[in-house]
């Protein structure tokens, strides 16, 4: 596997640093924490510490100035030990990103740097209960008022809700459809905003999901991120690059299905031998290692063409589609490997297929993902 192909000596430099991290923290606590359905807020400030929450952003912000590919090839590294650290990074990066780009100098000076030294976490929030795929049908409402926004409305299946100190929040400012929806920062403690329980999930438990409830929760007028109407454009923008996030988180955690596949396979031992040595078995872990290395291919190739200055967001699909299909196929296959011991708990790979199947979901679903890719193709 070539894991470090194609990085640059500096980059090189960053990965073994939180190969290092993975190994001796992140890793042996992701366990427990999965267990006690707790996010690991050490580990993250942790993270904070290392300069690895805003990686590609400007330096003046508290960024380390990196390239789009540094950050992603982080997640990679960070999913192969702890799923629910590096989507709750990822999902992090959504609020920055979102502020970095789009947001006023004053919102930059006085949110970015809290995020990006991990002191904050963020969060983002465009999803509701009747609208998922189809994100432009949302109906929380943001009425302007004298010198702010009221916001009114819930939004569903949101990650890291209530932990999170920072949401990049999308309501409807204006009419109906694309145009009528802006971006707000939205502060933990601001007034009429409530969090609803915590959602039991298939997977990824150390990453808290919950309701965000506004009962016209007052925002100044100052955290509109952008211009009024400008929120859509925002969102899809973040969702590109958390689109190569997710991509980057499945191929990390495919590896690590892979590496326990491979490391059992060469300890079990039937009819007299280890079972690496069965060619029916070796042709399955031939093909788990082909997709992941394709897959880890395609989503790096995708971040170089963003750090080029291109139009990344059809191979922001392609890479987030294949990367999911192929994390869901390593995982299972690795239970399958591991045969009855893979579907106990004392392995971990029956969690790594549990968390592999979300990245089918988030971040737009694969059947929207290849509908993205279809309009590219029609024109």
């Amino acid at each position: 596997m070539h894991r470090d192909f194609g990085l640059s000596e500096d980059q090189r430099e960053i990965v073994a640093a939180v190969r290092e991290f993975v190994s001796e923290k992140a890793a042996p606590a992701a366990s427990g924490y999965e267990e006690k359905h707790e996010f690991p807020r050490d580990l993250f400030r942790a993270l904070g510490e290392m300069g690895l929450c805003g990686i590609p952003y400007d330096e003046r912000y508290g960024g380390a100035g990196q390239p789009f590919l540094t950050y992603l090839v982080v997640l990679e590294e960070l999913a192969s030990g702890f799923c629910s650290l590096a989507v709750s990074l990822s999902v992090h990066h959504l609020s920055g990103f979102g502020i970095h780009r789009f947001g006023s100098d004053a919102l930059k000076e006085k949110y970015l740097p809290r995020l990006f030294s991990g002191d904050w976490l963020g969060a983002y929030a465009l999803s509701e209960a009747g609208s998922g795929s189809d994100a432009a049908a949302l109906r929380t409402r943001a009425g302007r008022t004298d010198g702010s926004y009221r916001l009114t409305g819930t939004k569903r299946f949101i990650s890291s809700a209530g932990e999170a100190e920072l949401y990049l929040v999308m309501a409807r400012s204006g009419g109906e459809g694309p145009k009528g929806i802006s971006s707000f920062a939205v502060e933990r403690g601001f007034e009429g905003l409530e969090f609803g329980k915590r959602e039991e999930k298939m997977g990824w438990h150390a990453s808290p999901m919950r309701e965000l409830i506004f009962e016209g929760c007052a925002v100044p007028a100052e955290n509109l991120v952008g211009d009024e109407g400008q929120g859509f454009a925002i969102a899809l923008a973040a969702l590109d690059s958390g689109r190569l996030g997710m991509a980057a988180c499945s191929v990390g955690l495919a590896q690590a299905a892979f590496d326990a596949a491979v490391g059992f396979a060469r300890e079990r031992r039937q009819f007299g031998r280890p079972v690496i040595e069965f060619q029916g078995l070796q042709f399955m872990l031939a093909d788990m290692a082909t997709q992941i290395e394709a897959a880890r291919r395609l989503y790096r190739e995708a971040a170089r063409l963003n750090d080029a200055g291109g139009d990344y967001s059809v191979a922001a699909s392609m890479a987030k589609l294949f990367a999911s299909d192929t994390v869901m196929r390593v995982t299972t296959d690795a239970v399958q490997v591991h045969g009855g011991y893979g579907y106990m708990q004392e392995y971990p790979v029956e969690r790594y297929m549990r968390e592999a199947k979300a990245f089918q979901i988030v971040e737009g679903t694969n059947q929207i993902q290849r509908m993205v890719i279809g309009r590219s193709l029609s024109g």
